[in-house]
């Protein structure tokens, strides 16, 4: 097999006219007892108006080459190799020199945009500087062209957002603005680091289609660090391979995907999960029938059944702290689930999800409605049966480290819950010890500590936890969101086949619909606080028929060039609506090109309307998006 620098550089001389050209760039962070090779020298070459995505898991140095390349790294780093834009060599320039560079010639997207932007400075300011600081313009002209900008990248009420600060927006929004500040000088390199990862898979649709129109209208060469296989399907002309520092491959994107030369590009694809197909192994198990509240349970009684759950939070303000509103978090949800099933809840963020997760356990209160856990009343249940009933219901959360003391061993983490509900005995020792086998680490892993791990060695910490006192219910919030893609199957597989054991049902909380589509055996689709399609995994992702989830699964890129290609996006415009002030009749209104009068007049309710499955759309029609 060639050596992969030869291939990188091979690659490098096939690009014509490059306007960036980075060579054997390395970079090394001195540590007080190590120095840590981040990036091996890496090379490649962007030409105007290609798309080059960096891709690779977390710590393989995509984000450290971005840096690199801008000259943001700090003094304790030792940087070598040459980074040319335009043929200049932008490692030989002093500070001064690299200052007029940047957001001029070259310019970058940051991941965390909050993080990125001001606070205390509106988001116009910020943009304007941008400007400003390359070029001498007055206010007025300056706010003219910040207002365009604005609406360049799809903003809604640029003359009114422009006096905004950061935290008035919502994550979208913000990531527009930091876009409309990089393209400000229409710079010939934009560098987009993560641009969408921390986005609904909505506004990432809108943030990637910005992207597009910008590339074609100015020519911009975009250099794409991602770890979503997806997005890169859908935006990349080439892509290079990163492991562990060094560029393992890099090729045109077609020959990555159909044709990938290295054994950790095929482990990395064959890792992702596909919207389009159900790739996981599953149990050997008849799942029950679909989450319906009309349905007679009959003999087949559902262990977990919610009836009209509601969940408002008040909203408070002024010196005394009155209520002055409600923020309408969950409203009128119903849905059961079975033994040995898993019923996943998807929806964008803020739509309820976690709050319906939360309410089931009672680790908030419900407003109203009732929740009863295999007969019994979970809502009206006393503090004793409450304890009773939560050693059968238990929860994963969505950040493993968050919700591991650090001042405990993992052996007492697993222990906890056992000597809580006075079960671990004299055996308990082996027990936990059974449970770390349970969950693919090692017995001897109980006397180390939670930061001794990795992300998915302590999501798995995590679980075996949750399993202690053997639930019947596993509620999963989002449990492997944080993780890169090949831990993410490993704990997939893992649920699969304590599920397949144990028989557990899992409430699977996610907005990652195609990690939804691997484990879940019924989906419930959340729109501002309800429920607006429920149905079988083969309902909802081959036959959706509310307008909402085919947006939502149309959204999701394939990590399949040539299907993307071919695919038609529905790409929604604007954002949520805020909970606190829903619109009237249908919620999902406001955001539909279906709808009409009646739609603001009536809500639609949850039922068949002969799509074979519950929709809550007074013009629910199945279309096929994937």
């Amino acid at each position: 097999m060639a050596d992969p620098t030869d291939r990188a550089d091979s690659a490098r001389a096939a690009i014509p006219d490059p306007v960036l050209v980075v060579e054997h760039l390395s970079v090394a962070f001195r540590g007080e007892d190590a120095v840590v090779h981040a990036v091996d020298d890496v090379s490649f070459a962007v030409a105007p108006g290609e798309t080059l995505a960096i891709v690779g898991e977390s710590g393989s140095g995509k984000t450290t080459i971005g840096l690199a390349i801008l000259g943001l790294l700090d003094g304790r780093t030792q940087v070598t190799g040459r980074v040319q834009l335009d043929g200049r060599d932008l490692r030989t320039l002093a500070e001064s020199e690299l200052e007029s560079v940047r957001g001029k010639q070259i310019a970058i997207v940051f991941q965390d945009s909050l993080a990125a932007l001001n606070p205390v400075q509106r988001v116009g300011t910020q943009i304007a500087e941008a400007i400003t600081v390359h070029e001498s313009v007055g206010r007025a002209e300056a706010r003219s062209r910040v207002i365009d900008l604005m609406g360049l990248v799809g903003l809604a009420d640029p003359p009114r957002q422009v006096d905004q600060y950061p935290h008035e927006l919502s994550g979208g929004m913000r990531q527009r603005v930091m876009i409309a500040m990089a393209i400000a000088n229409d710079p010939a390199v934009l560098i987009a680091d993560e641009p969408t990862s921390a986005l609904d898979v909505t506004i990432q649709a809108q943030v990637l289609d910005v992207l597009e129109r910008i590339q074609a209208r100015t020519d911009t060469a975009i250099v794409l660090i991602t770890h979503d296989l997806g997005v890169v399907a859908a935006m990349a002309d080439r892509v290079m391979v990163l492991h562990e520092g060094r560029a393992v491959e890099c090729a045109d994107v077609d020959d990555v995907f159909y044709r990938p030369a290295d054994p950790y590009t095929v482990g990395l694809l064959a890792a992702v999960p596909r919207l389009d197909r159900r790739a996981v192994r599953q149990p050997d198990r008849q799942p029950g029938p679909p989450p319906d509240p009309g349905r007679d349970p009959g003999t087949d009684d559902p262990l977990l059944e919610v009836t009209d759950l509601v969940k408002q939070f008040p909203i408070r303000g002024g010196i005394f702290r009155r209520p002055t509103g409600v923020v309408h978090a969950v409203d009128g949800v119903s849905f059961s689930l079975w033994r040995g099933e898993t019923l996943g809840i998807v929806g964008e963020s803020g739509c309820g999800k976690s709050t319906i997760g939360r309410a089931v356990l009672r680790l908030v209160e419900p407003t109203s409605g009732a929740v009863r856990f295999d007969g019994t009343d979970v809502v009206a249940a006393s503090r004793r049966e409450l304890r009773r009933l939560r050693a059968r219901m238990q929860i994963v959360f969505q950040d493993p480290y968050a919700s591991l003391d650090p001042r405990m061993s993992v052996a007492a983490t697993i222990a906890e819950p056992m000597r809580i509900h006075d079960s671990y005995g004299t055996d308990g020792a082996v027990r936990v010890a059974e449970l770390l086998a349970q969950v693919g680490l090692a017995p001897a892993d109980g006397a180390r500590f939670p930061h001794e791990f990795s992300g998915g060695e302590r999501q798995r910490i995590g679980i075996a936890r949750a399993l202690s006192l053997e639930p019947d219910l596993l509620v999963l919030d989002e449990p492997v969101s944080a993780l890169d893609v090949s831990i993410q199957a490993g704990i997939l597989d893992l649920l699969g086949d304590l599920q397949a054991e144990l028989g557990i049902a899992y409430l699977f909380i996610g907005h990652d619909l195609a990690v939804v589509r691997q484990i879940c055996d019924q989906v419930a689709v959340m729109y501002l606080g309800r429920l607006v399609e429920t149905g079988t995994a083969d309902d909802i992702f081959e036959r959706p028929a509310h307008p909402y989830t085919q947006a939502l699964l149309s959204a999701v890129p394939i990590p399949d060039p040539d299907r993307e290609r071919r695919r038609r996006r529905i790409v929604l415009e604007g954002d949520v609506p805020s909970a606190a002030d829903p619109p009237t009749g249908c919620r999902f209104r406001t955001r539909c090109w279906k709808a009409q009068d009646v739609c603001a007049e009536i809500d639609p309710e949850l039922i068949d309307r002969g799509q074979d499955h519950p929709v809550a759309c007074h013009f629910a029609e199945t279309q096929e998006v994937i």
